[in-house]
C-alpha cells in the first residue's frame, strides 16, 4: 500500500532578538510596556507582508523576553522554518528591514548552526574570525550587517573590549561607533544577494494548481489559505496511525468532490506531488489512469485530503465544548484592527465588500498565528481550527461545483524537473558565480586557458596551512606565483644539518611555519666551516642516493608515467617496432634523467581525474571549483562502441 513512507526529521529553527538602544528605562514594568510597544507597531507596519505569506512551519512572531543572566529584556522571536530554507532568509530579510525602519533597534539572529551569516559571507570574513570568538559580535543596526572587531595584539583600544563582548558591552559599542563596526561591502554584498528580491519575490515562490478536492477542504482553505502547510506536513510526516485514521474517511467524503485551485509554496507543493502514495481502497479515494487529463489534479486533492484528514482525527471529539479563544474575543484584537486601519492595511476597500473581508480574515489568520500569544494553551491546533471552520461557516456543494468553470490557470510545474545545465546554473546563481552575459561552449572552449588550472595550483600549494586546514588562494589571477628555490634549498638545510638531528621532521612547531612564510633567507656564511661542510657533505650524499634511485628507476615503468622536457619536443612516431626495442633500453636512462615537465603532468593528470568524473563531482572538480576555475565539458571524448 505505501511505497514511501516518511519519517519525522528534527525541524531546524531561526532565533531572533531585537534590542532597544538606548534602554533608559529601569523599571522592569516600564521597560515591558516600551517595548510590547514595539511589537505591536512591527507586526502592524509589516502585516501587509507578513499576513498572506504561507509557512512551511511557524510563523514570524515577536514577545516580550524579561532580563536575564546579563542579557537586558528585549524582543524575541523563534520560528520553524523545517524544509523550506526560504523561511529563514525572508526572516533575515525582516529582521534587516526593522532595523531600517526603527533606527534605536539592534538585532541579532541565528539557527541551528549559529551564526548562519557568516557562514553565508565565509569567503569574505577577516581571518581572525572564527566560531570561537564570534559570540556576540554579529548584528543587524540601521538595515546593516555590523560585526564587533577584535583589538589586534599590539593595540590597546579603549572601546573594544579583548574577550568576546556581552550583550549590554556589544549595544553600547554599536550605539557609539557605528561606522566602525560597519562590515566590509564584499561580506555586505554576500548577505544581500541571499535576500535579494524580496518582498516581490514572495510570489515567485508561490505555486497554484488545480486540486480535485472534498467540498469541505475547498471551503477550509478559502477561508485559511495557510492551513494548506499543515495539511500537507500532515501527509508528508504521516506514520502508520495516521494512515489508520484514513481508512475510512469520517470527516472529508469522496462523495463532495470538487475541482478548485489552491495556492501552495513551491516546498510545499514539491514535497506533495513527488511521493508516490497509493491509498486504502476503503477509503473510497480512487484515481484515474496517468493518461487521464486531469490525473495530476486528481492525485493532489487525494494527498491534501488525507492531510487534512490526519489533523482532524487528532482533535478530541469534545473540543468544541472547551473554552478555546477566538480571535475577535482577544482583549488586543481591538486595538490591533485599529493599528491596522492607521496602517491603510485595507487599502481604502469598503468595509463588508468580499475584498474587505478577505484582507480581514488574513488579518485574523495573522493576527491569531503571531500576535495573540501563540504558545497559549488556549490556541487551536490545525485540527481544532479546521473542524471549527467547518461547524461555523455554511457552505453549499452545488453552488462550489458552479465555480469549477472560472478558476485562475494554474502554474507550470516544469521547475520540478530540472536538466543538468538548469541545475548547475541555478547553483552558480545561488552562489553568485553566474556571468551577466554567458558565453557560448563554443567561445569557452576557445578561450579558456589551461594555465589557470596551474597557476591556481601552486598558489594554493604555496598556502601554509595550520591544523584548521588548507587555506584555499582568494584568486589565482591576482599575482604571478614565484618560487624561491635558494630559501626552499636553505630551510632543508637547517632541517638536515647536525643541529636537527634529533628532531622529527614531521612534527615542525609554529615557529617552523613561520620561517616558512617569511621573506627572510637562511645566511650559509654565517655558520662556522665546520657546520658548512657538514651541511655540504650531507648534500652531495642526498644528490648521490638520488642519482642512484634515477638509475634503478630508468629499467622500469615509472619514467613512463611522466612526461619530460624531451618527449615533449619529440615528434610521436607512428608505429613501435619490435627489433628497436634495444634502441628504447639503451635510451630510458636519458629519458627518465630527461627534466620533468611539471606543469604538463599536472594538467594531464588534473584533466585525467577530472573526465573520468563522468559529469559527476569528484576530487579534481572540486578543488578546482573550490579555486575559482571552471573546467569546460570535454568535447573530444567520444563513446566507443561496444563490439
Amino acid at each position: 500500500m505505501e511505497e514511501n513512507m516518511m519519517l519525522a526529521t528534527v525541524e531546524d529553527t531561526v532565533e531572533y532578538h531585537l534590542f532597544l538602544i538606548p534602554d533608559e528605562s529601569k523599571d522592569p514594568e516600564k521597560r515591558r510596556e516600551i517595548l510590547e510597544k514595539y511589537i505591536e507597531r512591527i507586526m502592524t507596519q509589516f502585516a501587509p507582508m507578513l499576513a498572506p505569506y504561507i509557512w512551511q512551519n511557524q510563523p514570524f512572531n515577536l514577545k516580550y523576553k524579561p532580563g536575564k543572566g546579563g542579557v537586558p529584556a528585549h524582543m524575541y522571536g523563534m520560528t520553524k522554518f523545517g524544509d523550506n530554507i526560504e523561511d529563514e532568509w525572508f526572516i533575515v530579510y525582516l529582521i534587516k528591514q526593522i532595523t531600517k525602519e526603527f533606527p534605536e533597534l539592534v538585532a541579532r539572529i541565528e539557527d541551528n548552526d549559529g551564526e548562519f551569516l557568516l557562514i553565508e559571507a565565509a569567503d569574505f570574513l577577516p581571518k581572525w574570525l572564527d566560531p570561537d570568538n564570534s559570540a556576540n559580535r554579529v548584528f543587524f543596526h540601521h538595515g546593516e550587517l555590523c560585526i564587533i572587531p577584535v583589538p589586534r595584539k599590539s593595540e590597546t583600544v579603549s572601546w573594544l573590549p579583548a574577550t568576546p563582548p556581552t550583550i549590554p558591552q556589544a549595544l553600547t559599542i554599536i550605539s557609539a561607533h557605528p561606522e566602525k563596526v560597519l562590515v566590509s561591502e564584499s561580506i555586505r554584498a554576500a548577505v544581500s544577494r541571499r535576500i535579494r528580491g524580496y518582498p516581490e519575490k514572495i510570489q515567485a515562490s508561490l505555486h497554484r494548481a488545480h486540486c480535485f478536492l472534498p467540498a469541505g477542504v475547498a471551503v477550509v482553505l478559502k477561508q485559511r489559505p495557510r492551513l494548506v502547510a499543515a495539511a500537507v506536513q500532515a501527509f508528508y510526516l504521516r506514520d502508520p496511525v495516521d494512515l489508520r485514521a484514513c481508512r475510512v474517511f469520517k470527516t472529508f467524503l469522496p462523495e463532495t468532490q470538487i475541482m478548485t485551485s489552491v495556492t501552495f509554496t513551491k516546498c510545499l507543493y514539491a514535497q506533495l506531488a513527488q511521493q508516490r502514495f497509493v491509498p486504502d481502497r476503503r477509503s473510497g479515494y480512487g484515481l484515474p489512469p496517468p493518461s487521464h487529463p486531469q490525473y495530476r489534479a486528481h492525485e493532489l486533492g487525494m494527498k491534501l485530503a488525507h492531510g487534512f484528514e490526519i489533523l482532524c482525527s487528532k482533535c478530541s471529539p469534545h473540543f468544541l465544548n472547551t473554552k478555546k479563544s477566538l480571535v475577535t474575543t482577544s482583549p488586543l484584537w481591538a486595538s490591533f484592527l485599529e493599528s491596522l486601519k492607521k496602517n491603510d492595511y485595507f487599502k481604502g476597500l469598503i468595509e463588508g465588500s468580499a475584498q474587505y473581508q478577505e484582507r480581514l480574515e488574513m488579518a485574523k489568520n495573522y493576527f491569531q498565528l503571531s500576535v495573540n500569544r501563540p504558545e497559549s494553551s488556549l490556541a487551536m491546533s490545525p485540527g481544532e481550527e479546521i473542524l471549527t471552520i467547518l461547524q461555523t461557516v455554511p457552505f453549499d456543494t452545488e453552488e462550489l461545483k458552479k465555480e469549477e468553470a472560472d478558476l485562475p490557470p494554474e502554474d507550470d510545474d516544469q521547475w520540478l524537473e530540472l536538466s543538468p545545465d538548469q541545475l548547475d546554473q541555478l547553483l552558480q546563481e545561488a552562489a553568485g558565480t553566474k556571468e551577466s552575459q554567458p558565453i557560448s561552449k563554443k567561445e569557452e572552449e576557445q578561450s579558456y586557458d589551461l594555465t589557470q588550472v596551474t597557476d591556481s595550483m601552486k598558489a594554493f600549494i604555496s598556502k601554509v596551512s595550520t591544523h584548521k586546514g588548507a587555506e584555499l588562494p582568494r584568486d589565482p589571477c591576482e599575482a604571478p606565483i614565484t618560487f624561491d628555490t635558494d630559501s626552499f634549498l636553505n630551510y632543508f638545510d637547517k632541517i638536515l644539518g647536525p643541529k636537527t638531528q634529533d628532531s622529527d621532521s614531521d612534527d615542525l612547531d609554529e615557529e617552523d611555519f613561520e620561517y616558512l612564510d617569511s621573506d627572510d633567507d637562511m645566511d650559509l656564511e654565517t655558520q662556522e666551516p665546520g657546520e658548512e661542510a657538514s651541511l655540504k657533505g650531507t648534500l652531495d650524499s642526498l644528490k648521490s642516493y638520488m642519482a642512484q634511485m634515477d638509475q634503478e628507476l630508468a629499467h622500469t615503468s615509472i619514467g613512463k608515467s611522466f612526461m619530460t622536457r624531451k618527449q615533449v619536443n619529440k615528434e610521436p612516431s607512428s608505429q613501435t617496432n619490435s627489433n628497436n626495442s634495444d634502441e628504447e633500453d639503451s635510451g630510458a636512462r636519458d629519458s627518465v634523467m630527461a627534466p620533468v615537465d611539471v606543469d604538463l603532468n599536472l594538467v594531464s593528470n588534473i584533466l585525467e581525474s577530472y573526465s573520468s568524473q563522468a559529469g559527476l563531482a569528484g576530487p579534481a572538480s572540486n578543488l578546482l571549483q573550490s579555486m575559482g576555475v571552471q573546467l569546460p565539458d570535454n568535447s573530444d571524448h567520444k563513446p566507443q562502441a561496444s563490439r
